[in-house]
């Protein structure tokens, strides 16, 4: 039964620094990792490959089920994510796909799409699942729940080193202004919006380093209250 199965949620908006902290924590419990963003700004991809028009909501429900993803580690254990046979891994993490991805996240015929897709994922020993709804709508009975958040301005910050670092030429005003923007879809939009389980532990990652956030995740993890 893979409903025993111990799965950690860690939601949040965007660069609040969830997909660094799961896939670290994952690996130090030896848990599977479930990039659920991944799977959205895949098909956000796809899409834009097709030439589909982002307002088209039944052309994006169709490139949804007609999608194949997959995920691939290298024996430098740098997670790959496979679209349609292509590796897109770099393409996915533009600002592009992951606009793409919020419009498409949107979409409730999507989000039931991608569902069970996501739930596949929990398999022994235990799942690390990051996004923004796998603790309220994907695993709403997940063992441990986490709710990472940051300023937006350290969100654009950290976004900005990580494009500089890849030679992209960006501003940080101006990923603020897409950062803020995103929030505010994200938390408005009708279907599994943004916001933190009621159980969810709240961590604000504002000034905090990585390995401090990955200790105390872990410890609700090892040392559960109650």
């Amino acid at each position: 039964m893979t409903d025993s199965v111990p799965v950690l949620t860690i939601d949040g908006p965007s660069g609040s620094g969830k997909g660094t902290i799961s896939r670290i924590v994952a690996g130090r419990l030896g848990w599977l990792y479930l990039d659920s963003g991944a799977l959205y700004r895949a098909v956000g991809v796809a899409a834009g490959w097709a030439d589909l028009d982002l307002d088209d909501a039944g052309a994006l429900v169709r490139c949804t089920f007609d999608t194949d993803i997959g995920f691939r580690e290298t024996e430098a254990g740098d997670l790959r994510v496979l679209v349609n046979g292509h590796d897109a891994t770099d393409e996915l993490r533009t600002e592009t796909a992951g606009a793409a991805a919020s419009a498409i996240a949107a979409i409730p015929e999507v989000r039931a799409a991608l569902k069970d897709r996501q739930r596949a994922f929990r398999r022994a020993p235990g799942l690390v699942a990051d996004g923004r709804d796998m603790g309220t709508v994907i695993f709403p009975d997940a063992t441990f729940k986490v709710f990472l958040t940051a300023s937006a301005e350290e969100r654009a910050e950290r976004r900005y080193k990580q494009l500089k670092d890849k030679g992209v030429s960006v501003t940080i005003d101006g990923l603020l202004r897409e950062i803020l923007a995103r929030d505010a879809r994200d938390a408005s939009r009708a279907v599994a919006p943004l916001r933190p389980a009621p159980d969810a532990v709240h961590i604000d990652t504002t000034g905090l380093p990585i390995e401090d956030v990955v200790v105390r995740v872990l410890d609700i993890v090892t040392h559960p209250a109650g």
